[in-house]
């Protein structure tokens, strides 16, 4: 092995620069393009992608990276993983096939869905009852062949590794976990790699990406047994293709086993996990005849590297590691593209902004200098560039840094237990049992967005933007009385995404132009960037609210967005504690729920989706972590009074492990999206005694397929087999910003006539 230091990429954003390919998805969903044309244009997606890492002079280009919808779904498909009420296939999915399983059709519901590890990406989740893995489609094979004839690109084909596949997968509605399972599974998808593996070392591909990040969730160098059987018989059955084997998101506990693992390269993460692989590497030496491939550039915040650090680590890992690749932190999909459209940010915020482009010419300016061709401009470029927002105003608020030197002098609690309260709220409201409610915004339809781009490029008046939103508003607050909701909301059409529109109204954060990500499938959003000292300028929602609430005598909810979901979807200065940065959040939200409260808002719904999701991959961080969370909610929620409801919402989680920080938050009732994952996560109120209200989603709102009446009936009994029928409210899982008109109204109508059904039920049972 050659001692030159070689820069190296673990994957590319999918959207495209002005988000090409999401267009292309929704071009064909909706009937515009046939699949040669979506073909056609994908591959060219591809491969211009490909041509601009190259023209970075990157050393070592990822293939097989890309995806039509998610990466996990492109390898269920591969290895006919399918869900067995989609059918059993010996030939490759076809695209409507495809997305069937991703999006659902009119038989069956999608696949489910959830966040990848503890960040803003969404995949599908593998379901392994009774199917049959069988190879239908190498694609790593043909994205290899592909970008070698059409760019001779030897690149390196990405594949998701088996034990993170099974792992990331459930069996019977629970995730994989025990070895029995791990291993039955693997004695079934293992020799489909080994194919896939086999074809790829006799079509000439030189290395592999095997990505396993699985491995950063495990503690004891017992469980390390999967991935070493995995990596000897990949190795005996392809000895001469280069496997590198790839972590991101966090260290390795097991560090000295899995180095030991038969690969040719180990992938560590030098960014995330506090600095303990770096510890390890010192500590334990690294094998002389593999490859360290280094993640040192952040893969997955925007801020520019410090060129010099980044060297100096560099240097440290050459020491003990000659043989070195440098690379990301993670794949790039979780980064925009450029930052050559940010026009509107200041010198000092532009300067210090790298986005995938500018990332991977960090990389080729670090494996240069190491290789003896250092630039010395750019490094010093480099360093004025971050002087300069080190310096900068906006992260210099001596207000808002004496407030949050200040929080230890307070505490913050709701002025009286919940069932003291709650008597006070329902009072005021005087709901029915069961009441309805959606979980925040309604349909952004085209018309919607529309009108959104021709305020923002000033083709109409601030007066007519403001008059369209008043109307759909008005609009929308009629349909919701039509459909005989309990408690309404004002449907958020004056807002993009429901962290980026605060960002947008906050001091300290920078509102991107073009710095779209994916979050699932076409799905794409704008992080907000948090560079500054965060404060509150003036009131966020209120006019929005009390314009809805004038509209109807029923209780419209005021909607704002809490501070760790706004932290966790965001791009969050690196300069301060993260802890911090959410506490101030939480005072600036806090002004904002008071204010709502005196503009005569009596249910405020502070959303918290990312609670969950945003966990530390490592249990001994959980308890830090949940109790900022708990601390940050409540300096935004605790000062009103008694008669105000709070409402909180949640996605995605498996809330066993963490009901008490749930009850901790002392929020009156809580929304739980339960409905994706087949209500599997009533189980965890079983045995939890939650004394609160709360509302399990009754109904996938990600998916385009409208259920029926008796479906959702049958979703709200199962809830209020575990919750007395006077906490439980009926709502969908999530908001309804994605879907169409017709199918919100449609599915809210089923709904409602469910809940009266079970309502009906209710009532006879209490009469007999």
């Amino acid at each position: 092995m050659s001692n030159i230091v070689k820069s190296s990429n673990l994957g590319y954003p999918r959207l495209g620069e002005h988000r090409e390919w999401k267009k292309l998805l929704e071009a064909y969903w909706r009937g515009e393009i046939d699949d040669q044309k979506f073909h056609e244009t994908a591959k060219s997606l591809r491969l211009n992608n490909l041509k601009k890492q190259r023209a970075f002079g990157l050393d070592i280009i990822p293939v097989a990276d890309n995806s039509d919808y998610d990466h996990v779904l492109d390898t269920i498909a591969a290895f006919n993983l399918i869900p067995t009420r989609f059918g059993s296939y010996d030939r490759p999915l076809t695209l409507s096939e495809y997305y069937a399983v991703a999006r659902g059709n009119k038989e069956n519901v999608a696949a489910d869905m959830t966040k990848w590890f503890n960040i803003n990406y969404h995949y599908t989740v593998p379901e392994f009852d009774n199917t049959k893995p069988r190879l239908l489609d190498n694609r790593w094979l043909r994205y290899w062949q592909e970008a070698k004839e059409e760019l001779n690109i030897n690149g390196k084909p990405v594949i998701l590794g088996p034990v993170t596949l099974i792992k990331l997968g459930k069996l019977n509605g629970e995730y994989v976990s025990s070895s029995e399972d791990i291993n039955r599974l693997l004695d079934q998808i293992l020799p489909l790699y080994g194919h896939v593996f086999q074809e790829l070392q006799e079509a000439g591909v030189q290395w592999v990406q095997l990505d396993e990040p699985s491995l950063v969730k495990i503690d004891d160098d017992s469980a390390i047994a999967p991935y070493q059987r995995v990596t000897a018989y990949l190795h005996e059955i392809a000895p001469k293709l280069n496997v590198e084997l790839q972590t991101y998101f966090d260290s390795i506990d097991t560090y000295q086993a899995v180095v030991d693992l038969q690969v040719q390269a180990i992938g560590l993460d030098f960014v995330h996990g506090n600095g303990e692989n770096l510890k390890s590497v010192q500590q334990y030496g690294f094998p002389e005849n593999k490859i360290l491939a280094a993640g040192i550039v952040d893969g997955h915040n925007i801020w520019t590297a410090n060129l010099q650090e980044k060297l100096d680590l560099a240097k440290t890992l050459q020491s003990l590691a000659p043989n070195l690749w440098l690379q990301p932190s993670n794949s790039l999909l979780h980064v925009p593209i450029t930052k050559k459209y940010e026009t509107a940010a200041s010198a000092a915020l532009f300067g210090g902004l790298a986005f995938a482009d500018e990332k991977l010419q960090e990389l080729v300016t670090l494996t240069n200098a190491l290789n003896g061709n250092q630039d010395i401009d750019v490094f010093e470029d480099n360093k004025r560039a971050l002087k300069a927002l080190k310096d900068s105003e906006a992260r210099n608020n001596v207000d808002v840094q004496a407030a949050i030197k200040n929080l230890s002098k307070q505490q913050f609690e709701r002025q009286s237990q919940y069932a003291i309260r709650s008597k006070k709220q329902d009072d005021i409201l005087n709901l029915p049992l069961l009441p309805t409610t959606t979980i925040g915004s309604f349909p952004q339809t085209t018309v919607v967005r529309a009108k959104r781009a021709a305020w923002r490029k000033k083709e109409i008046s601030d007066l007519e933007y403001q008059d369209f939103v008043k109307a759909e508003t008005k609009r929308w607050i009629e349909l919701q009385e039509k459909l005989g909701l309990d408690v309404l909301v004002h449907g958020e059409f004056e807002r993009t995404d429901m962290v980026e529109y605060f960002g947008q109204k906050l001091a300290g954060f920078f509102a991107t132009q073009n710095g779209w990500v994916q979050s699932y499938g076409s799905r794409g959003v704008r992080p907000p960037v948090i560079y500054g000292d965060v404060d509150y300028l003036e009131p966020i929602t209120v006019a929005e609210s009390t314009f809805a609430q004038a509209q109807t005598d029923k209780p419209v909810k005021g909607m704002i967005t809490a501070p760790l979901t706004i932290v966790n979807w965001s791009f969050v200065r690196d300069d301060v504690p993260r802890a911090t940065v959410q506490n101030q959040i939480a005072l600036a939200l806090r002004q904002e729920v008071i204010n709502l409260e005196r503009a005569g808002i009596k249910i405020i719904q502070v959303d918290e989706p990312a609670l969950r999701e945003g966990l530390p991959l490592k249990k001994r961080h959980w308890q830090d972590y949940l109790n900022e969370a708990v601390y940050s909610f409540k300096i935004t929620t605790t000062g009103v009074q008694d008669e105000t409801q709070i409402h909180t919402h949640m996605c995605y989680s498996d809330f066993e492990d963490i009901i008490d920080t749930i009850s901790n938050l002392d929020a009156d009732v809580i929304s739980i999206e339960t409905s994706r994952s087949h209500g599997e996560i009533i189980a965890a109120f079983e045995n939890a005694k939650y004394d609160k209200q709360i509302g399990l989603g009754v109904y996938d709102i990600h998916s385009p397929r409208i259920p029926t009446t008796n479906e959702i009936e049958e979703n709200i009994r199962r809830g209020l087999k575990v919750i007395d029928a006077k906490q439980f409210w009926v709502n969908p899982d999530c908001g309804l910003k994605t879907r169409t008109e017709e199918q919100t109204v449609d599915a809210l109508r089923h709904l409602k006539a469910a809940r009266d059904v079970v309502l009906a039920e209710l009532s006879l049972s209490i009469i007999i």
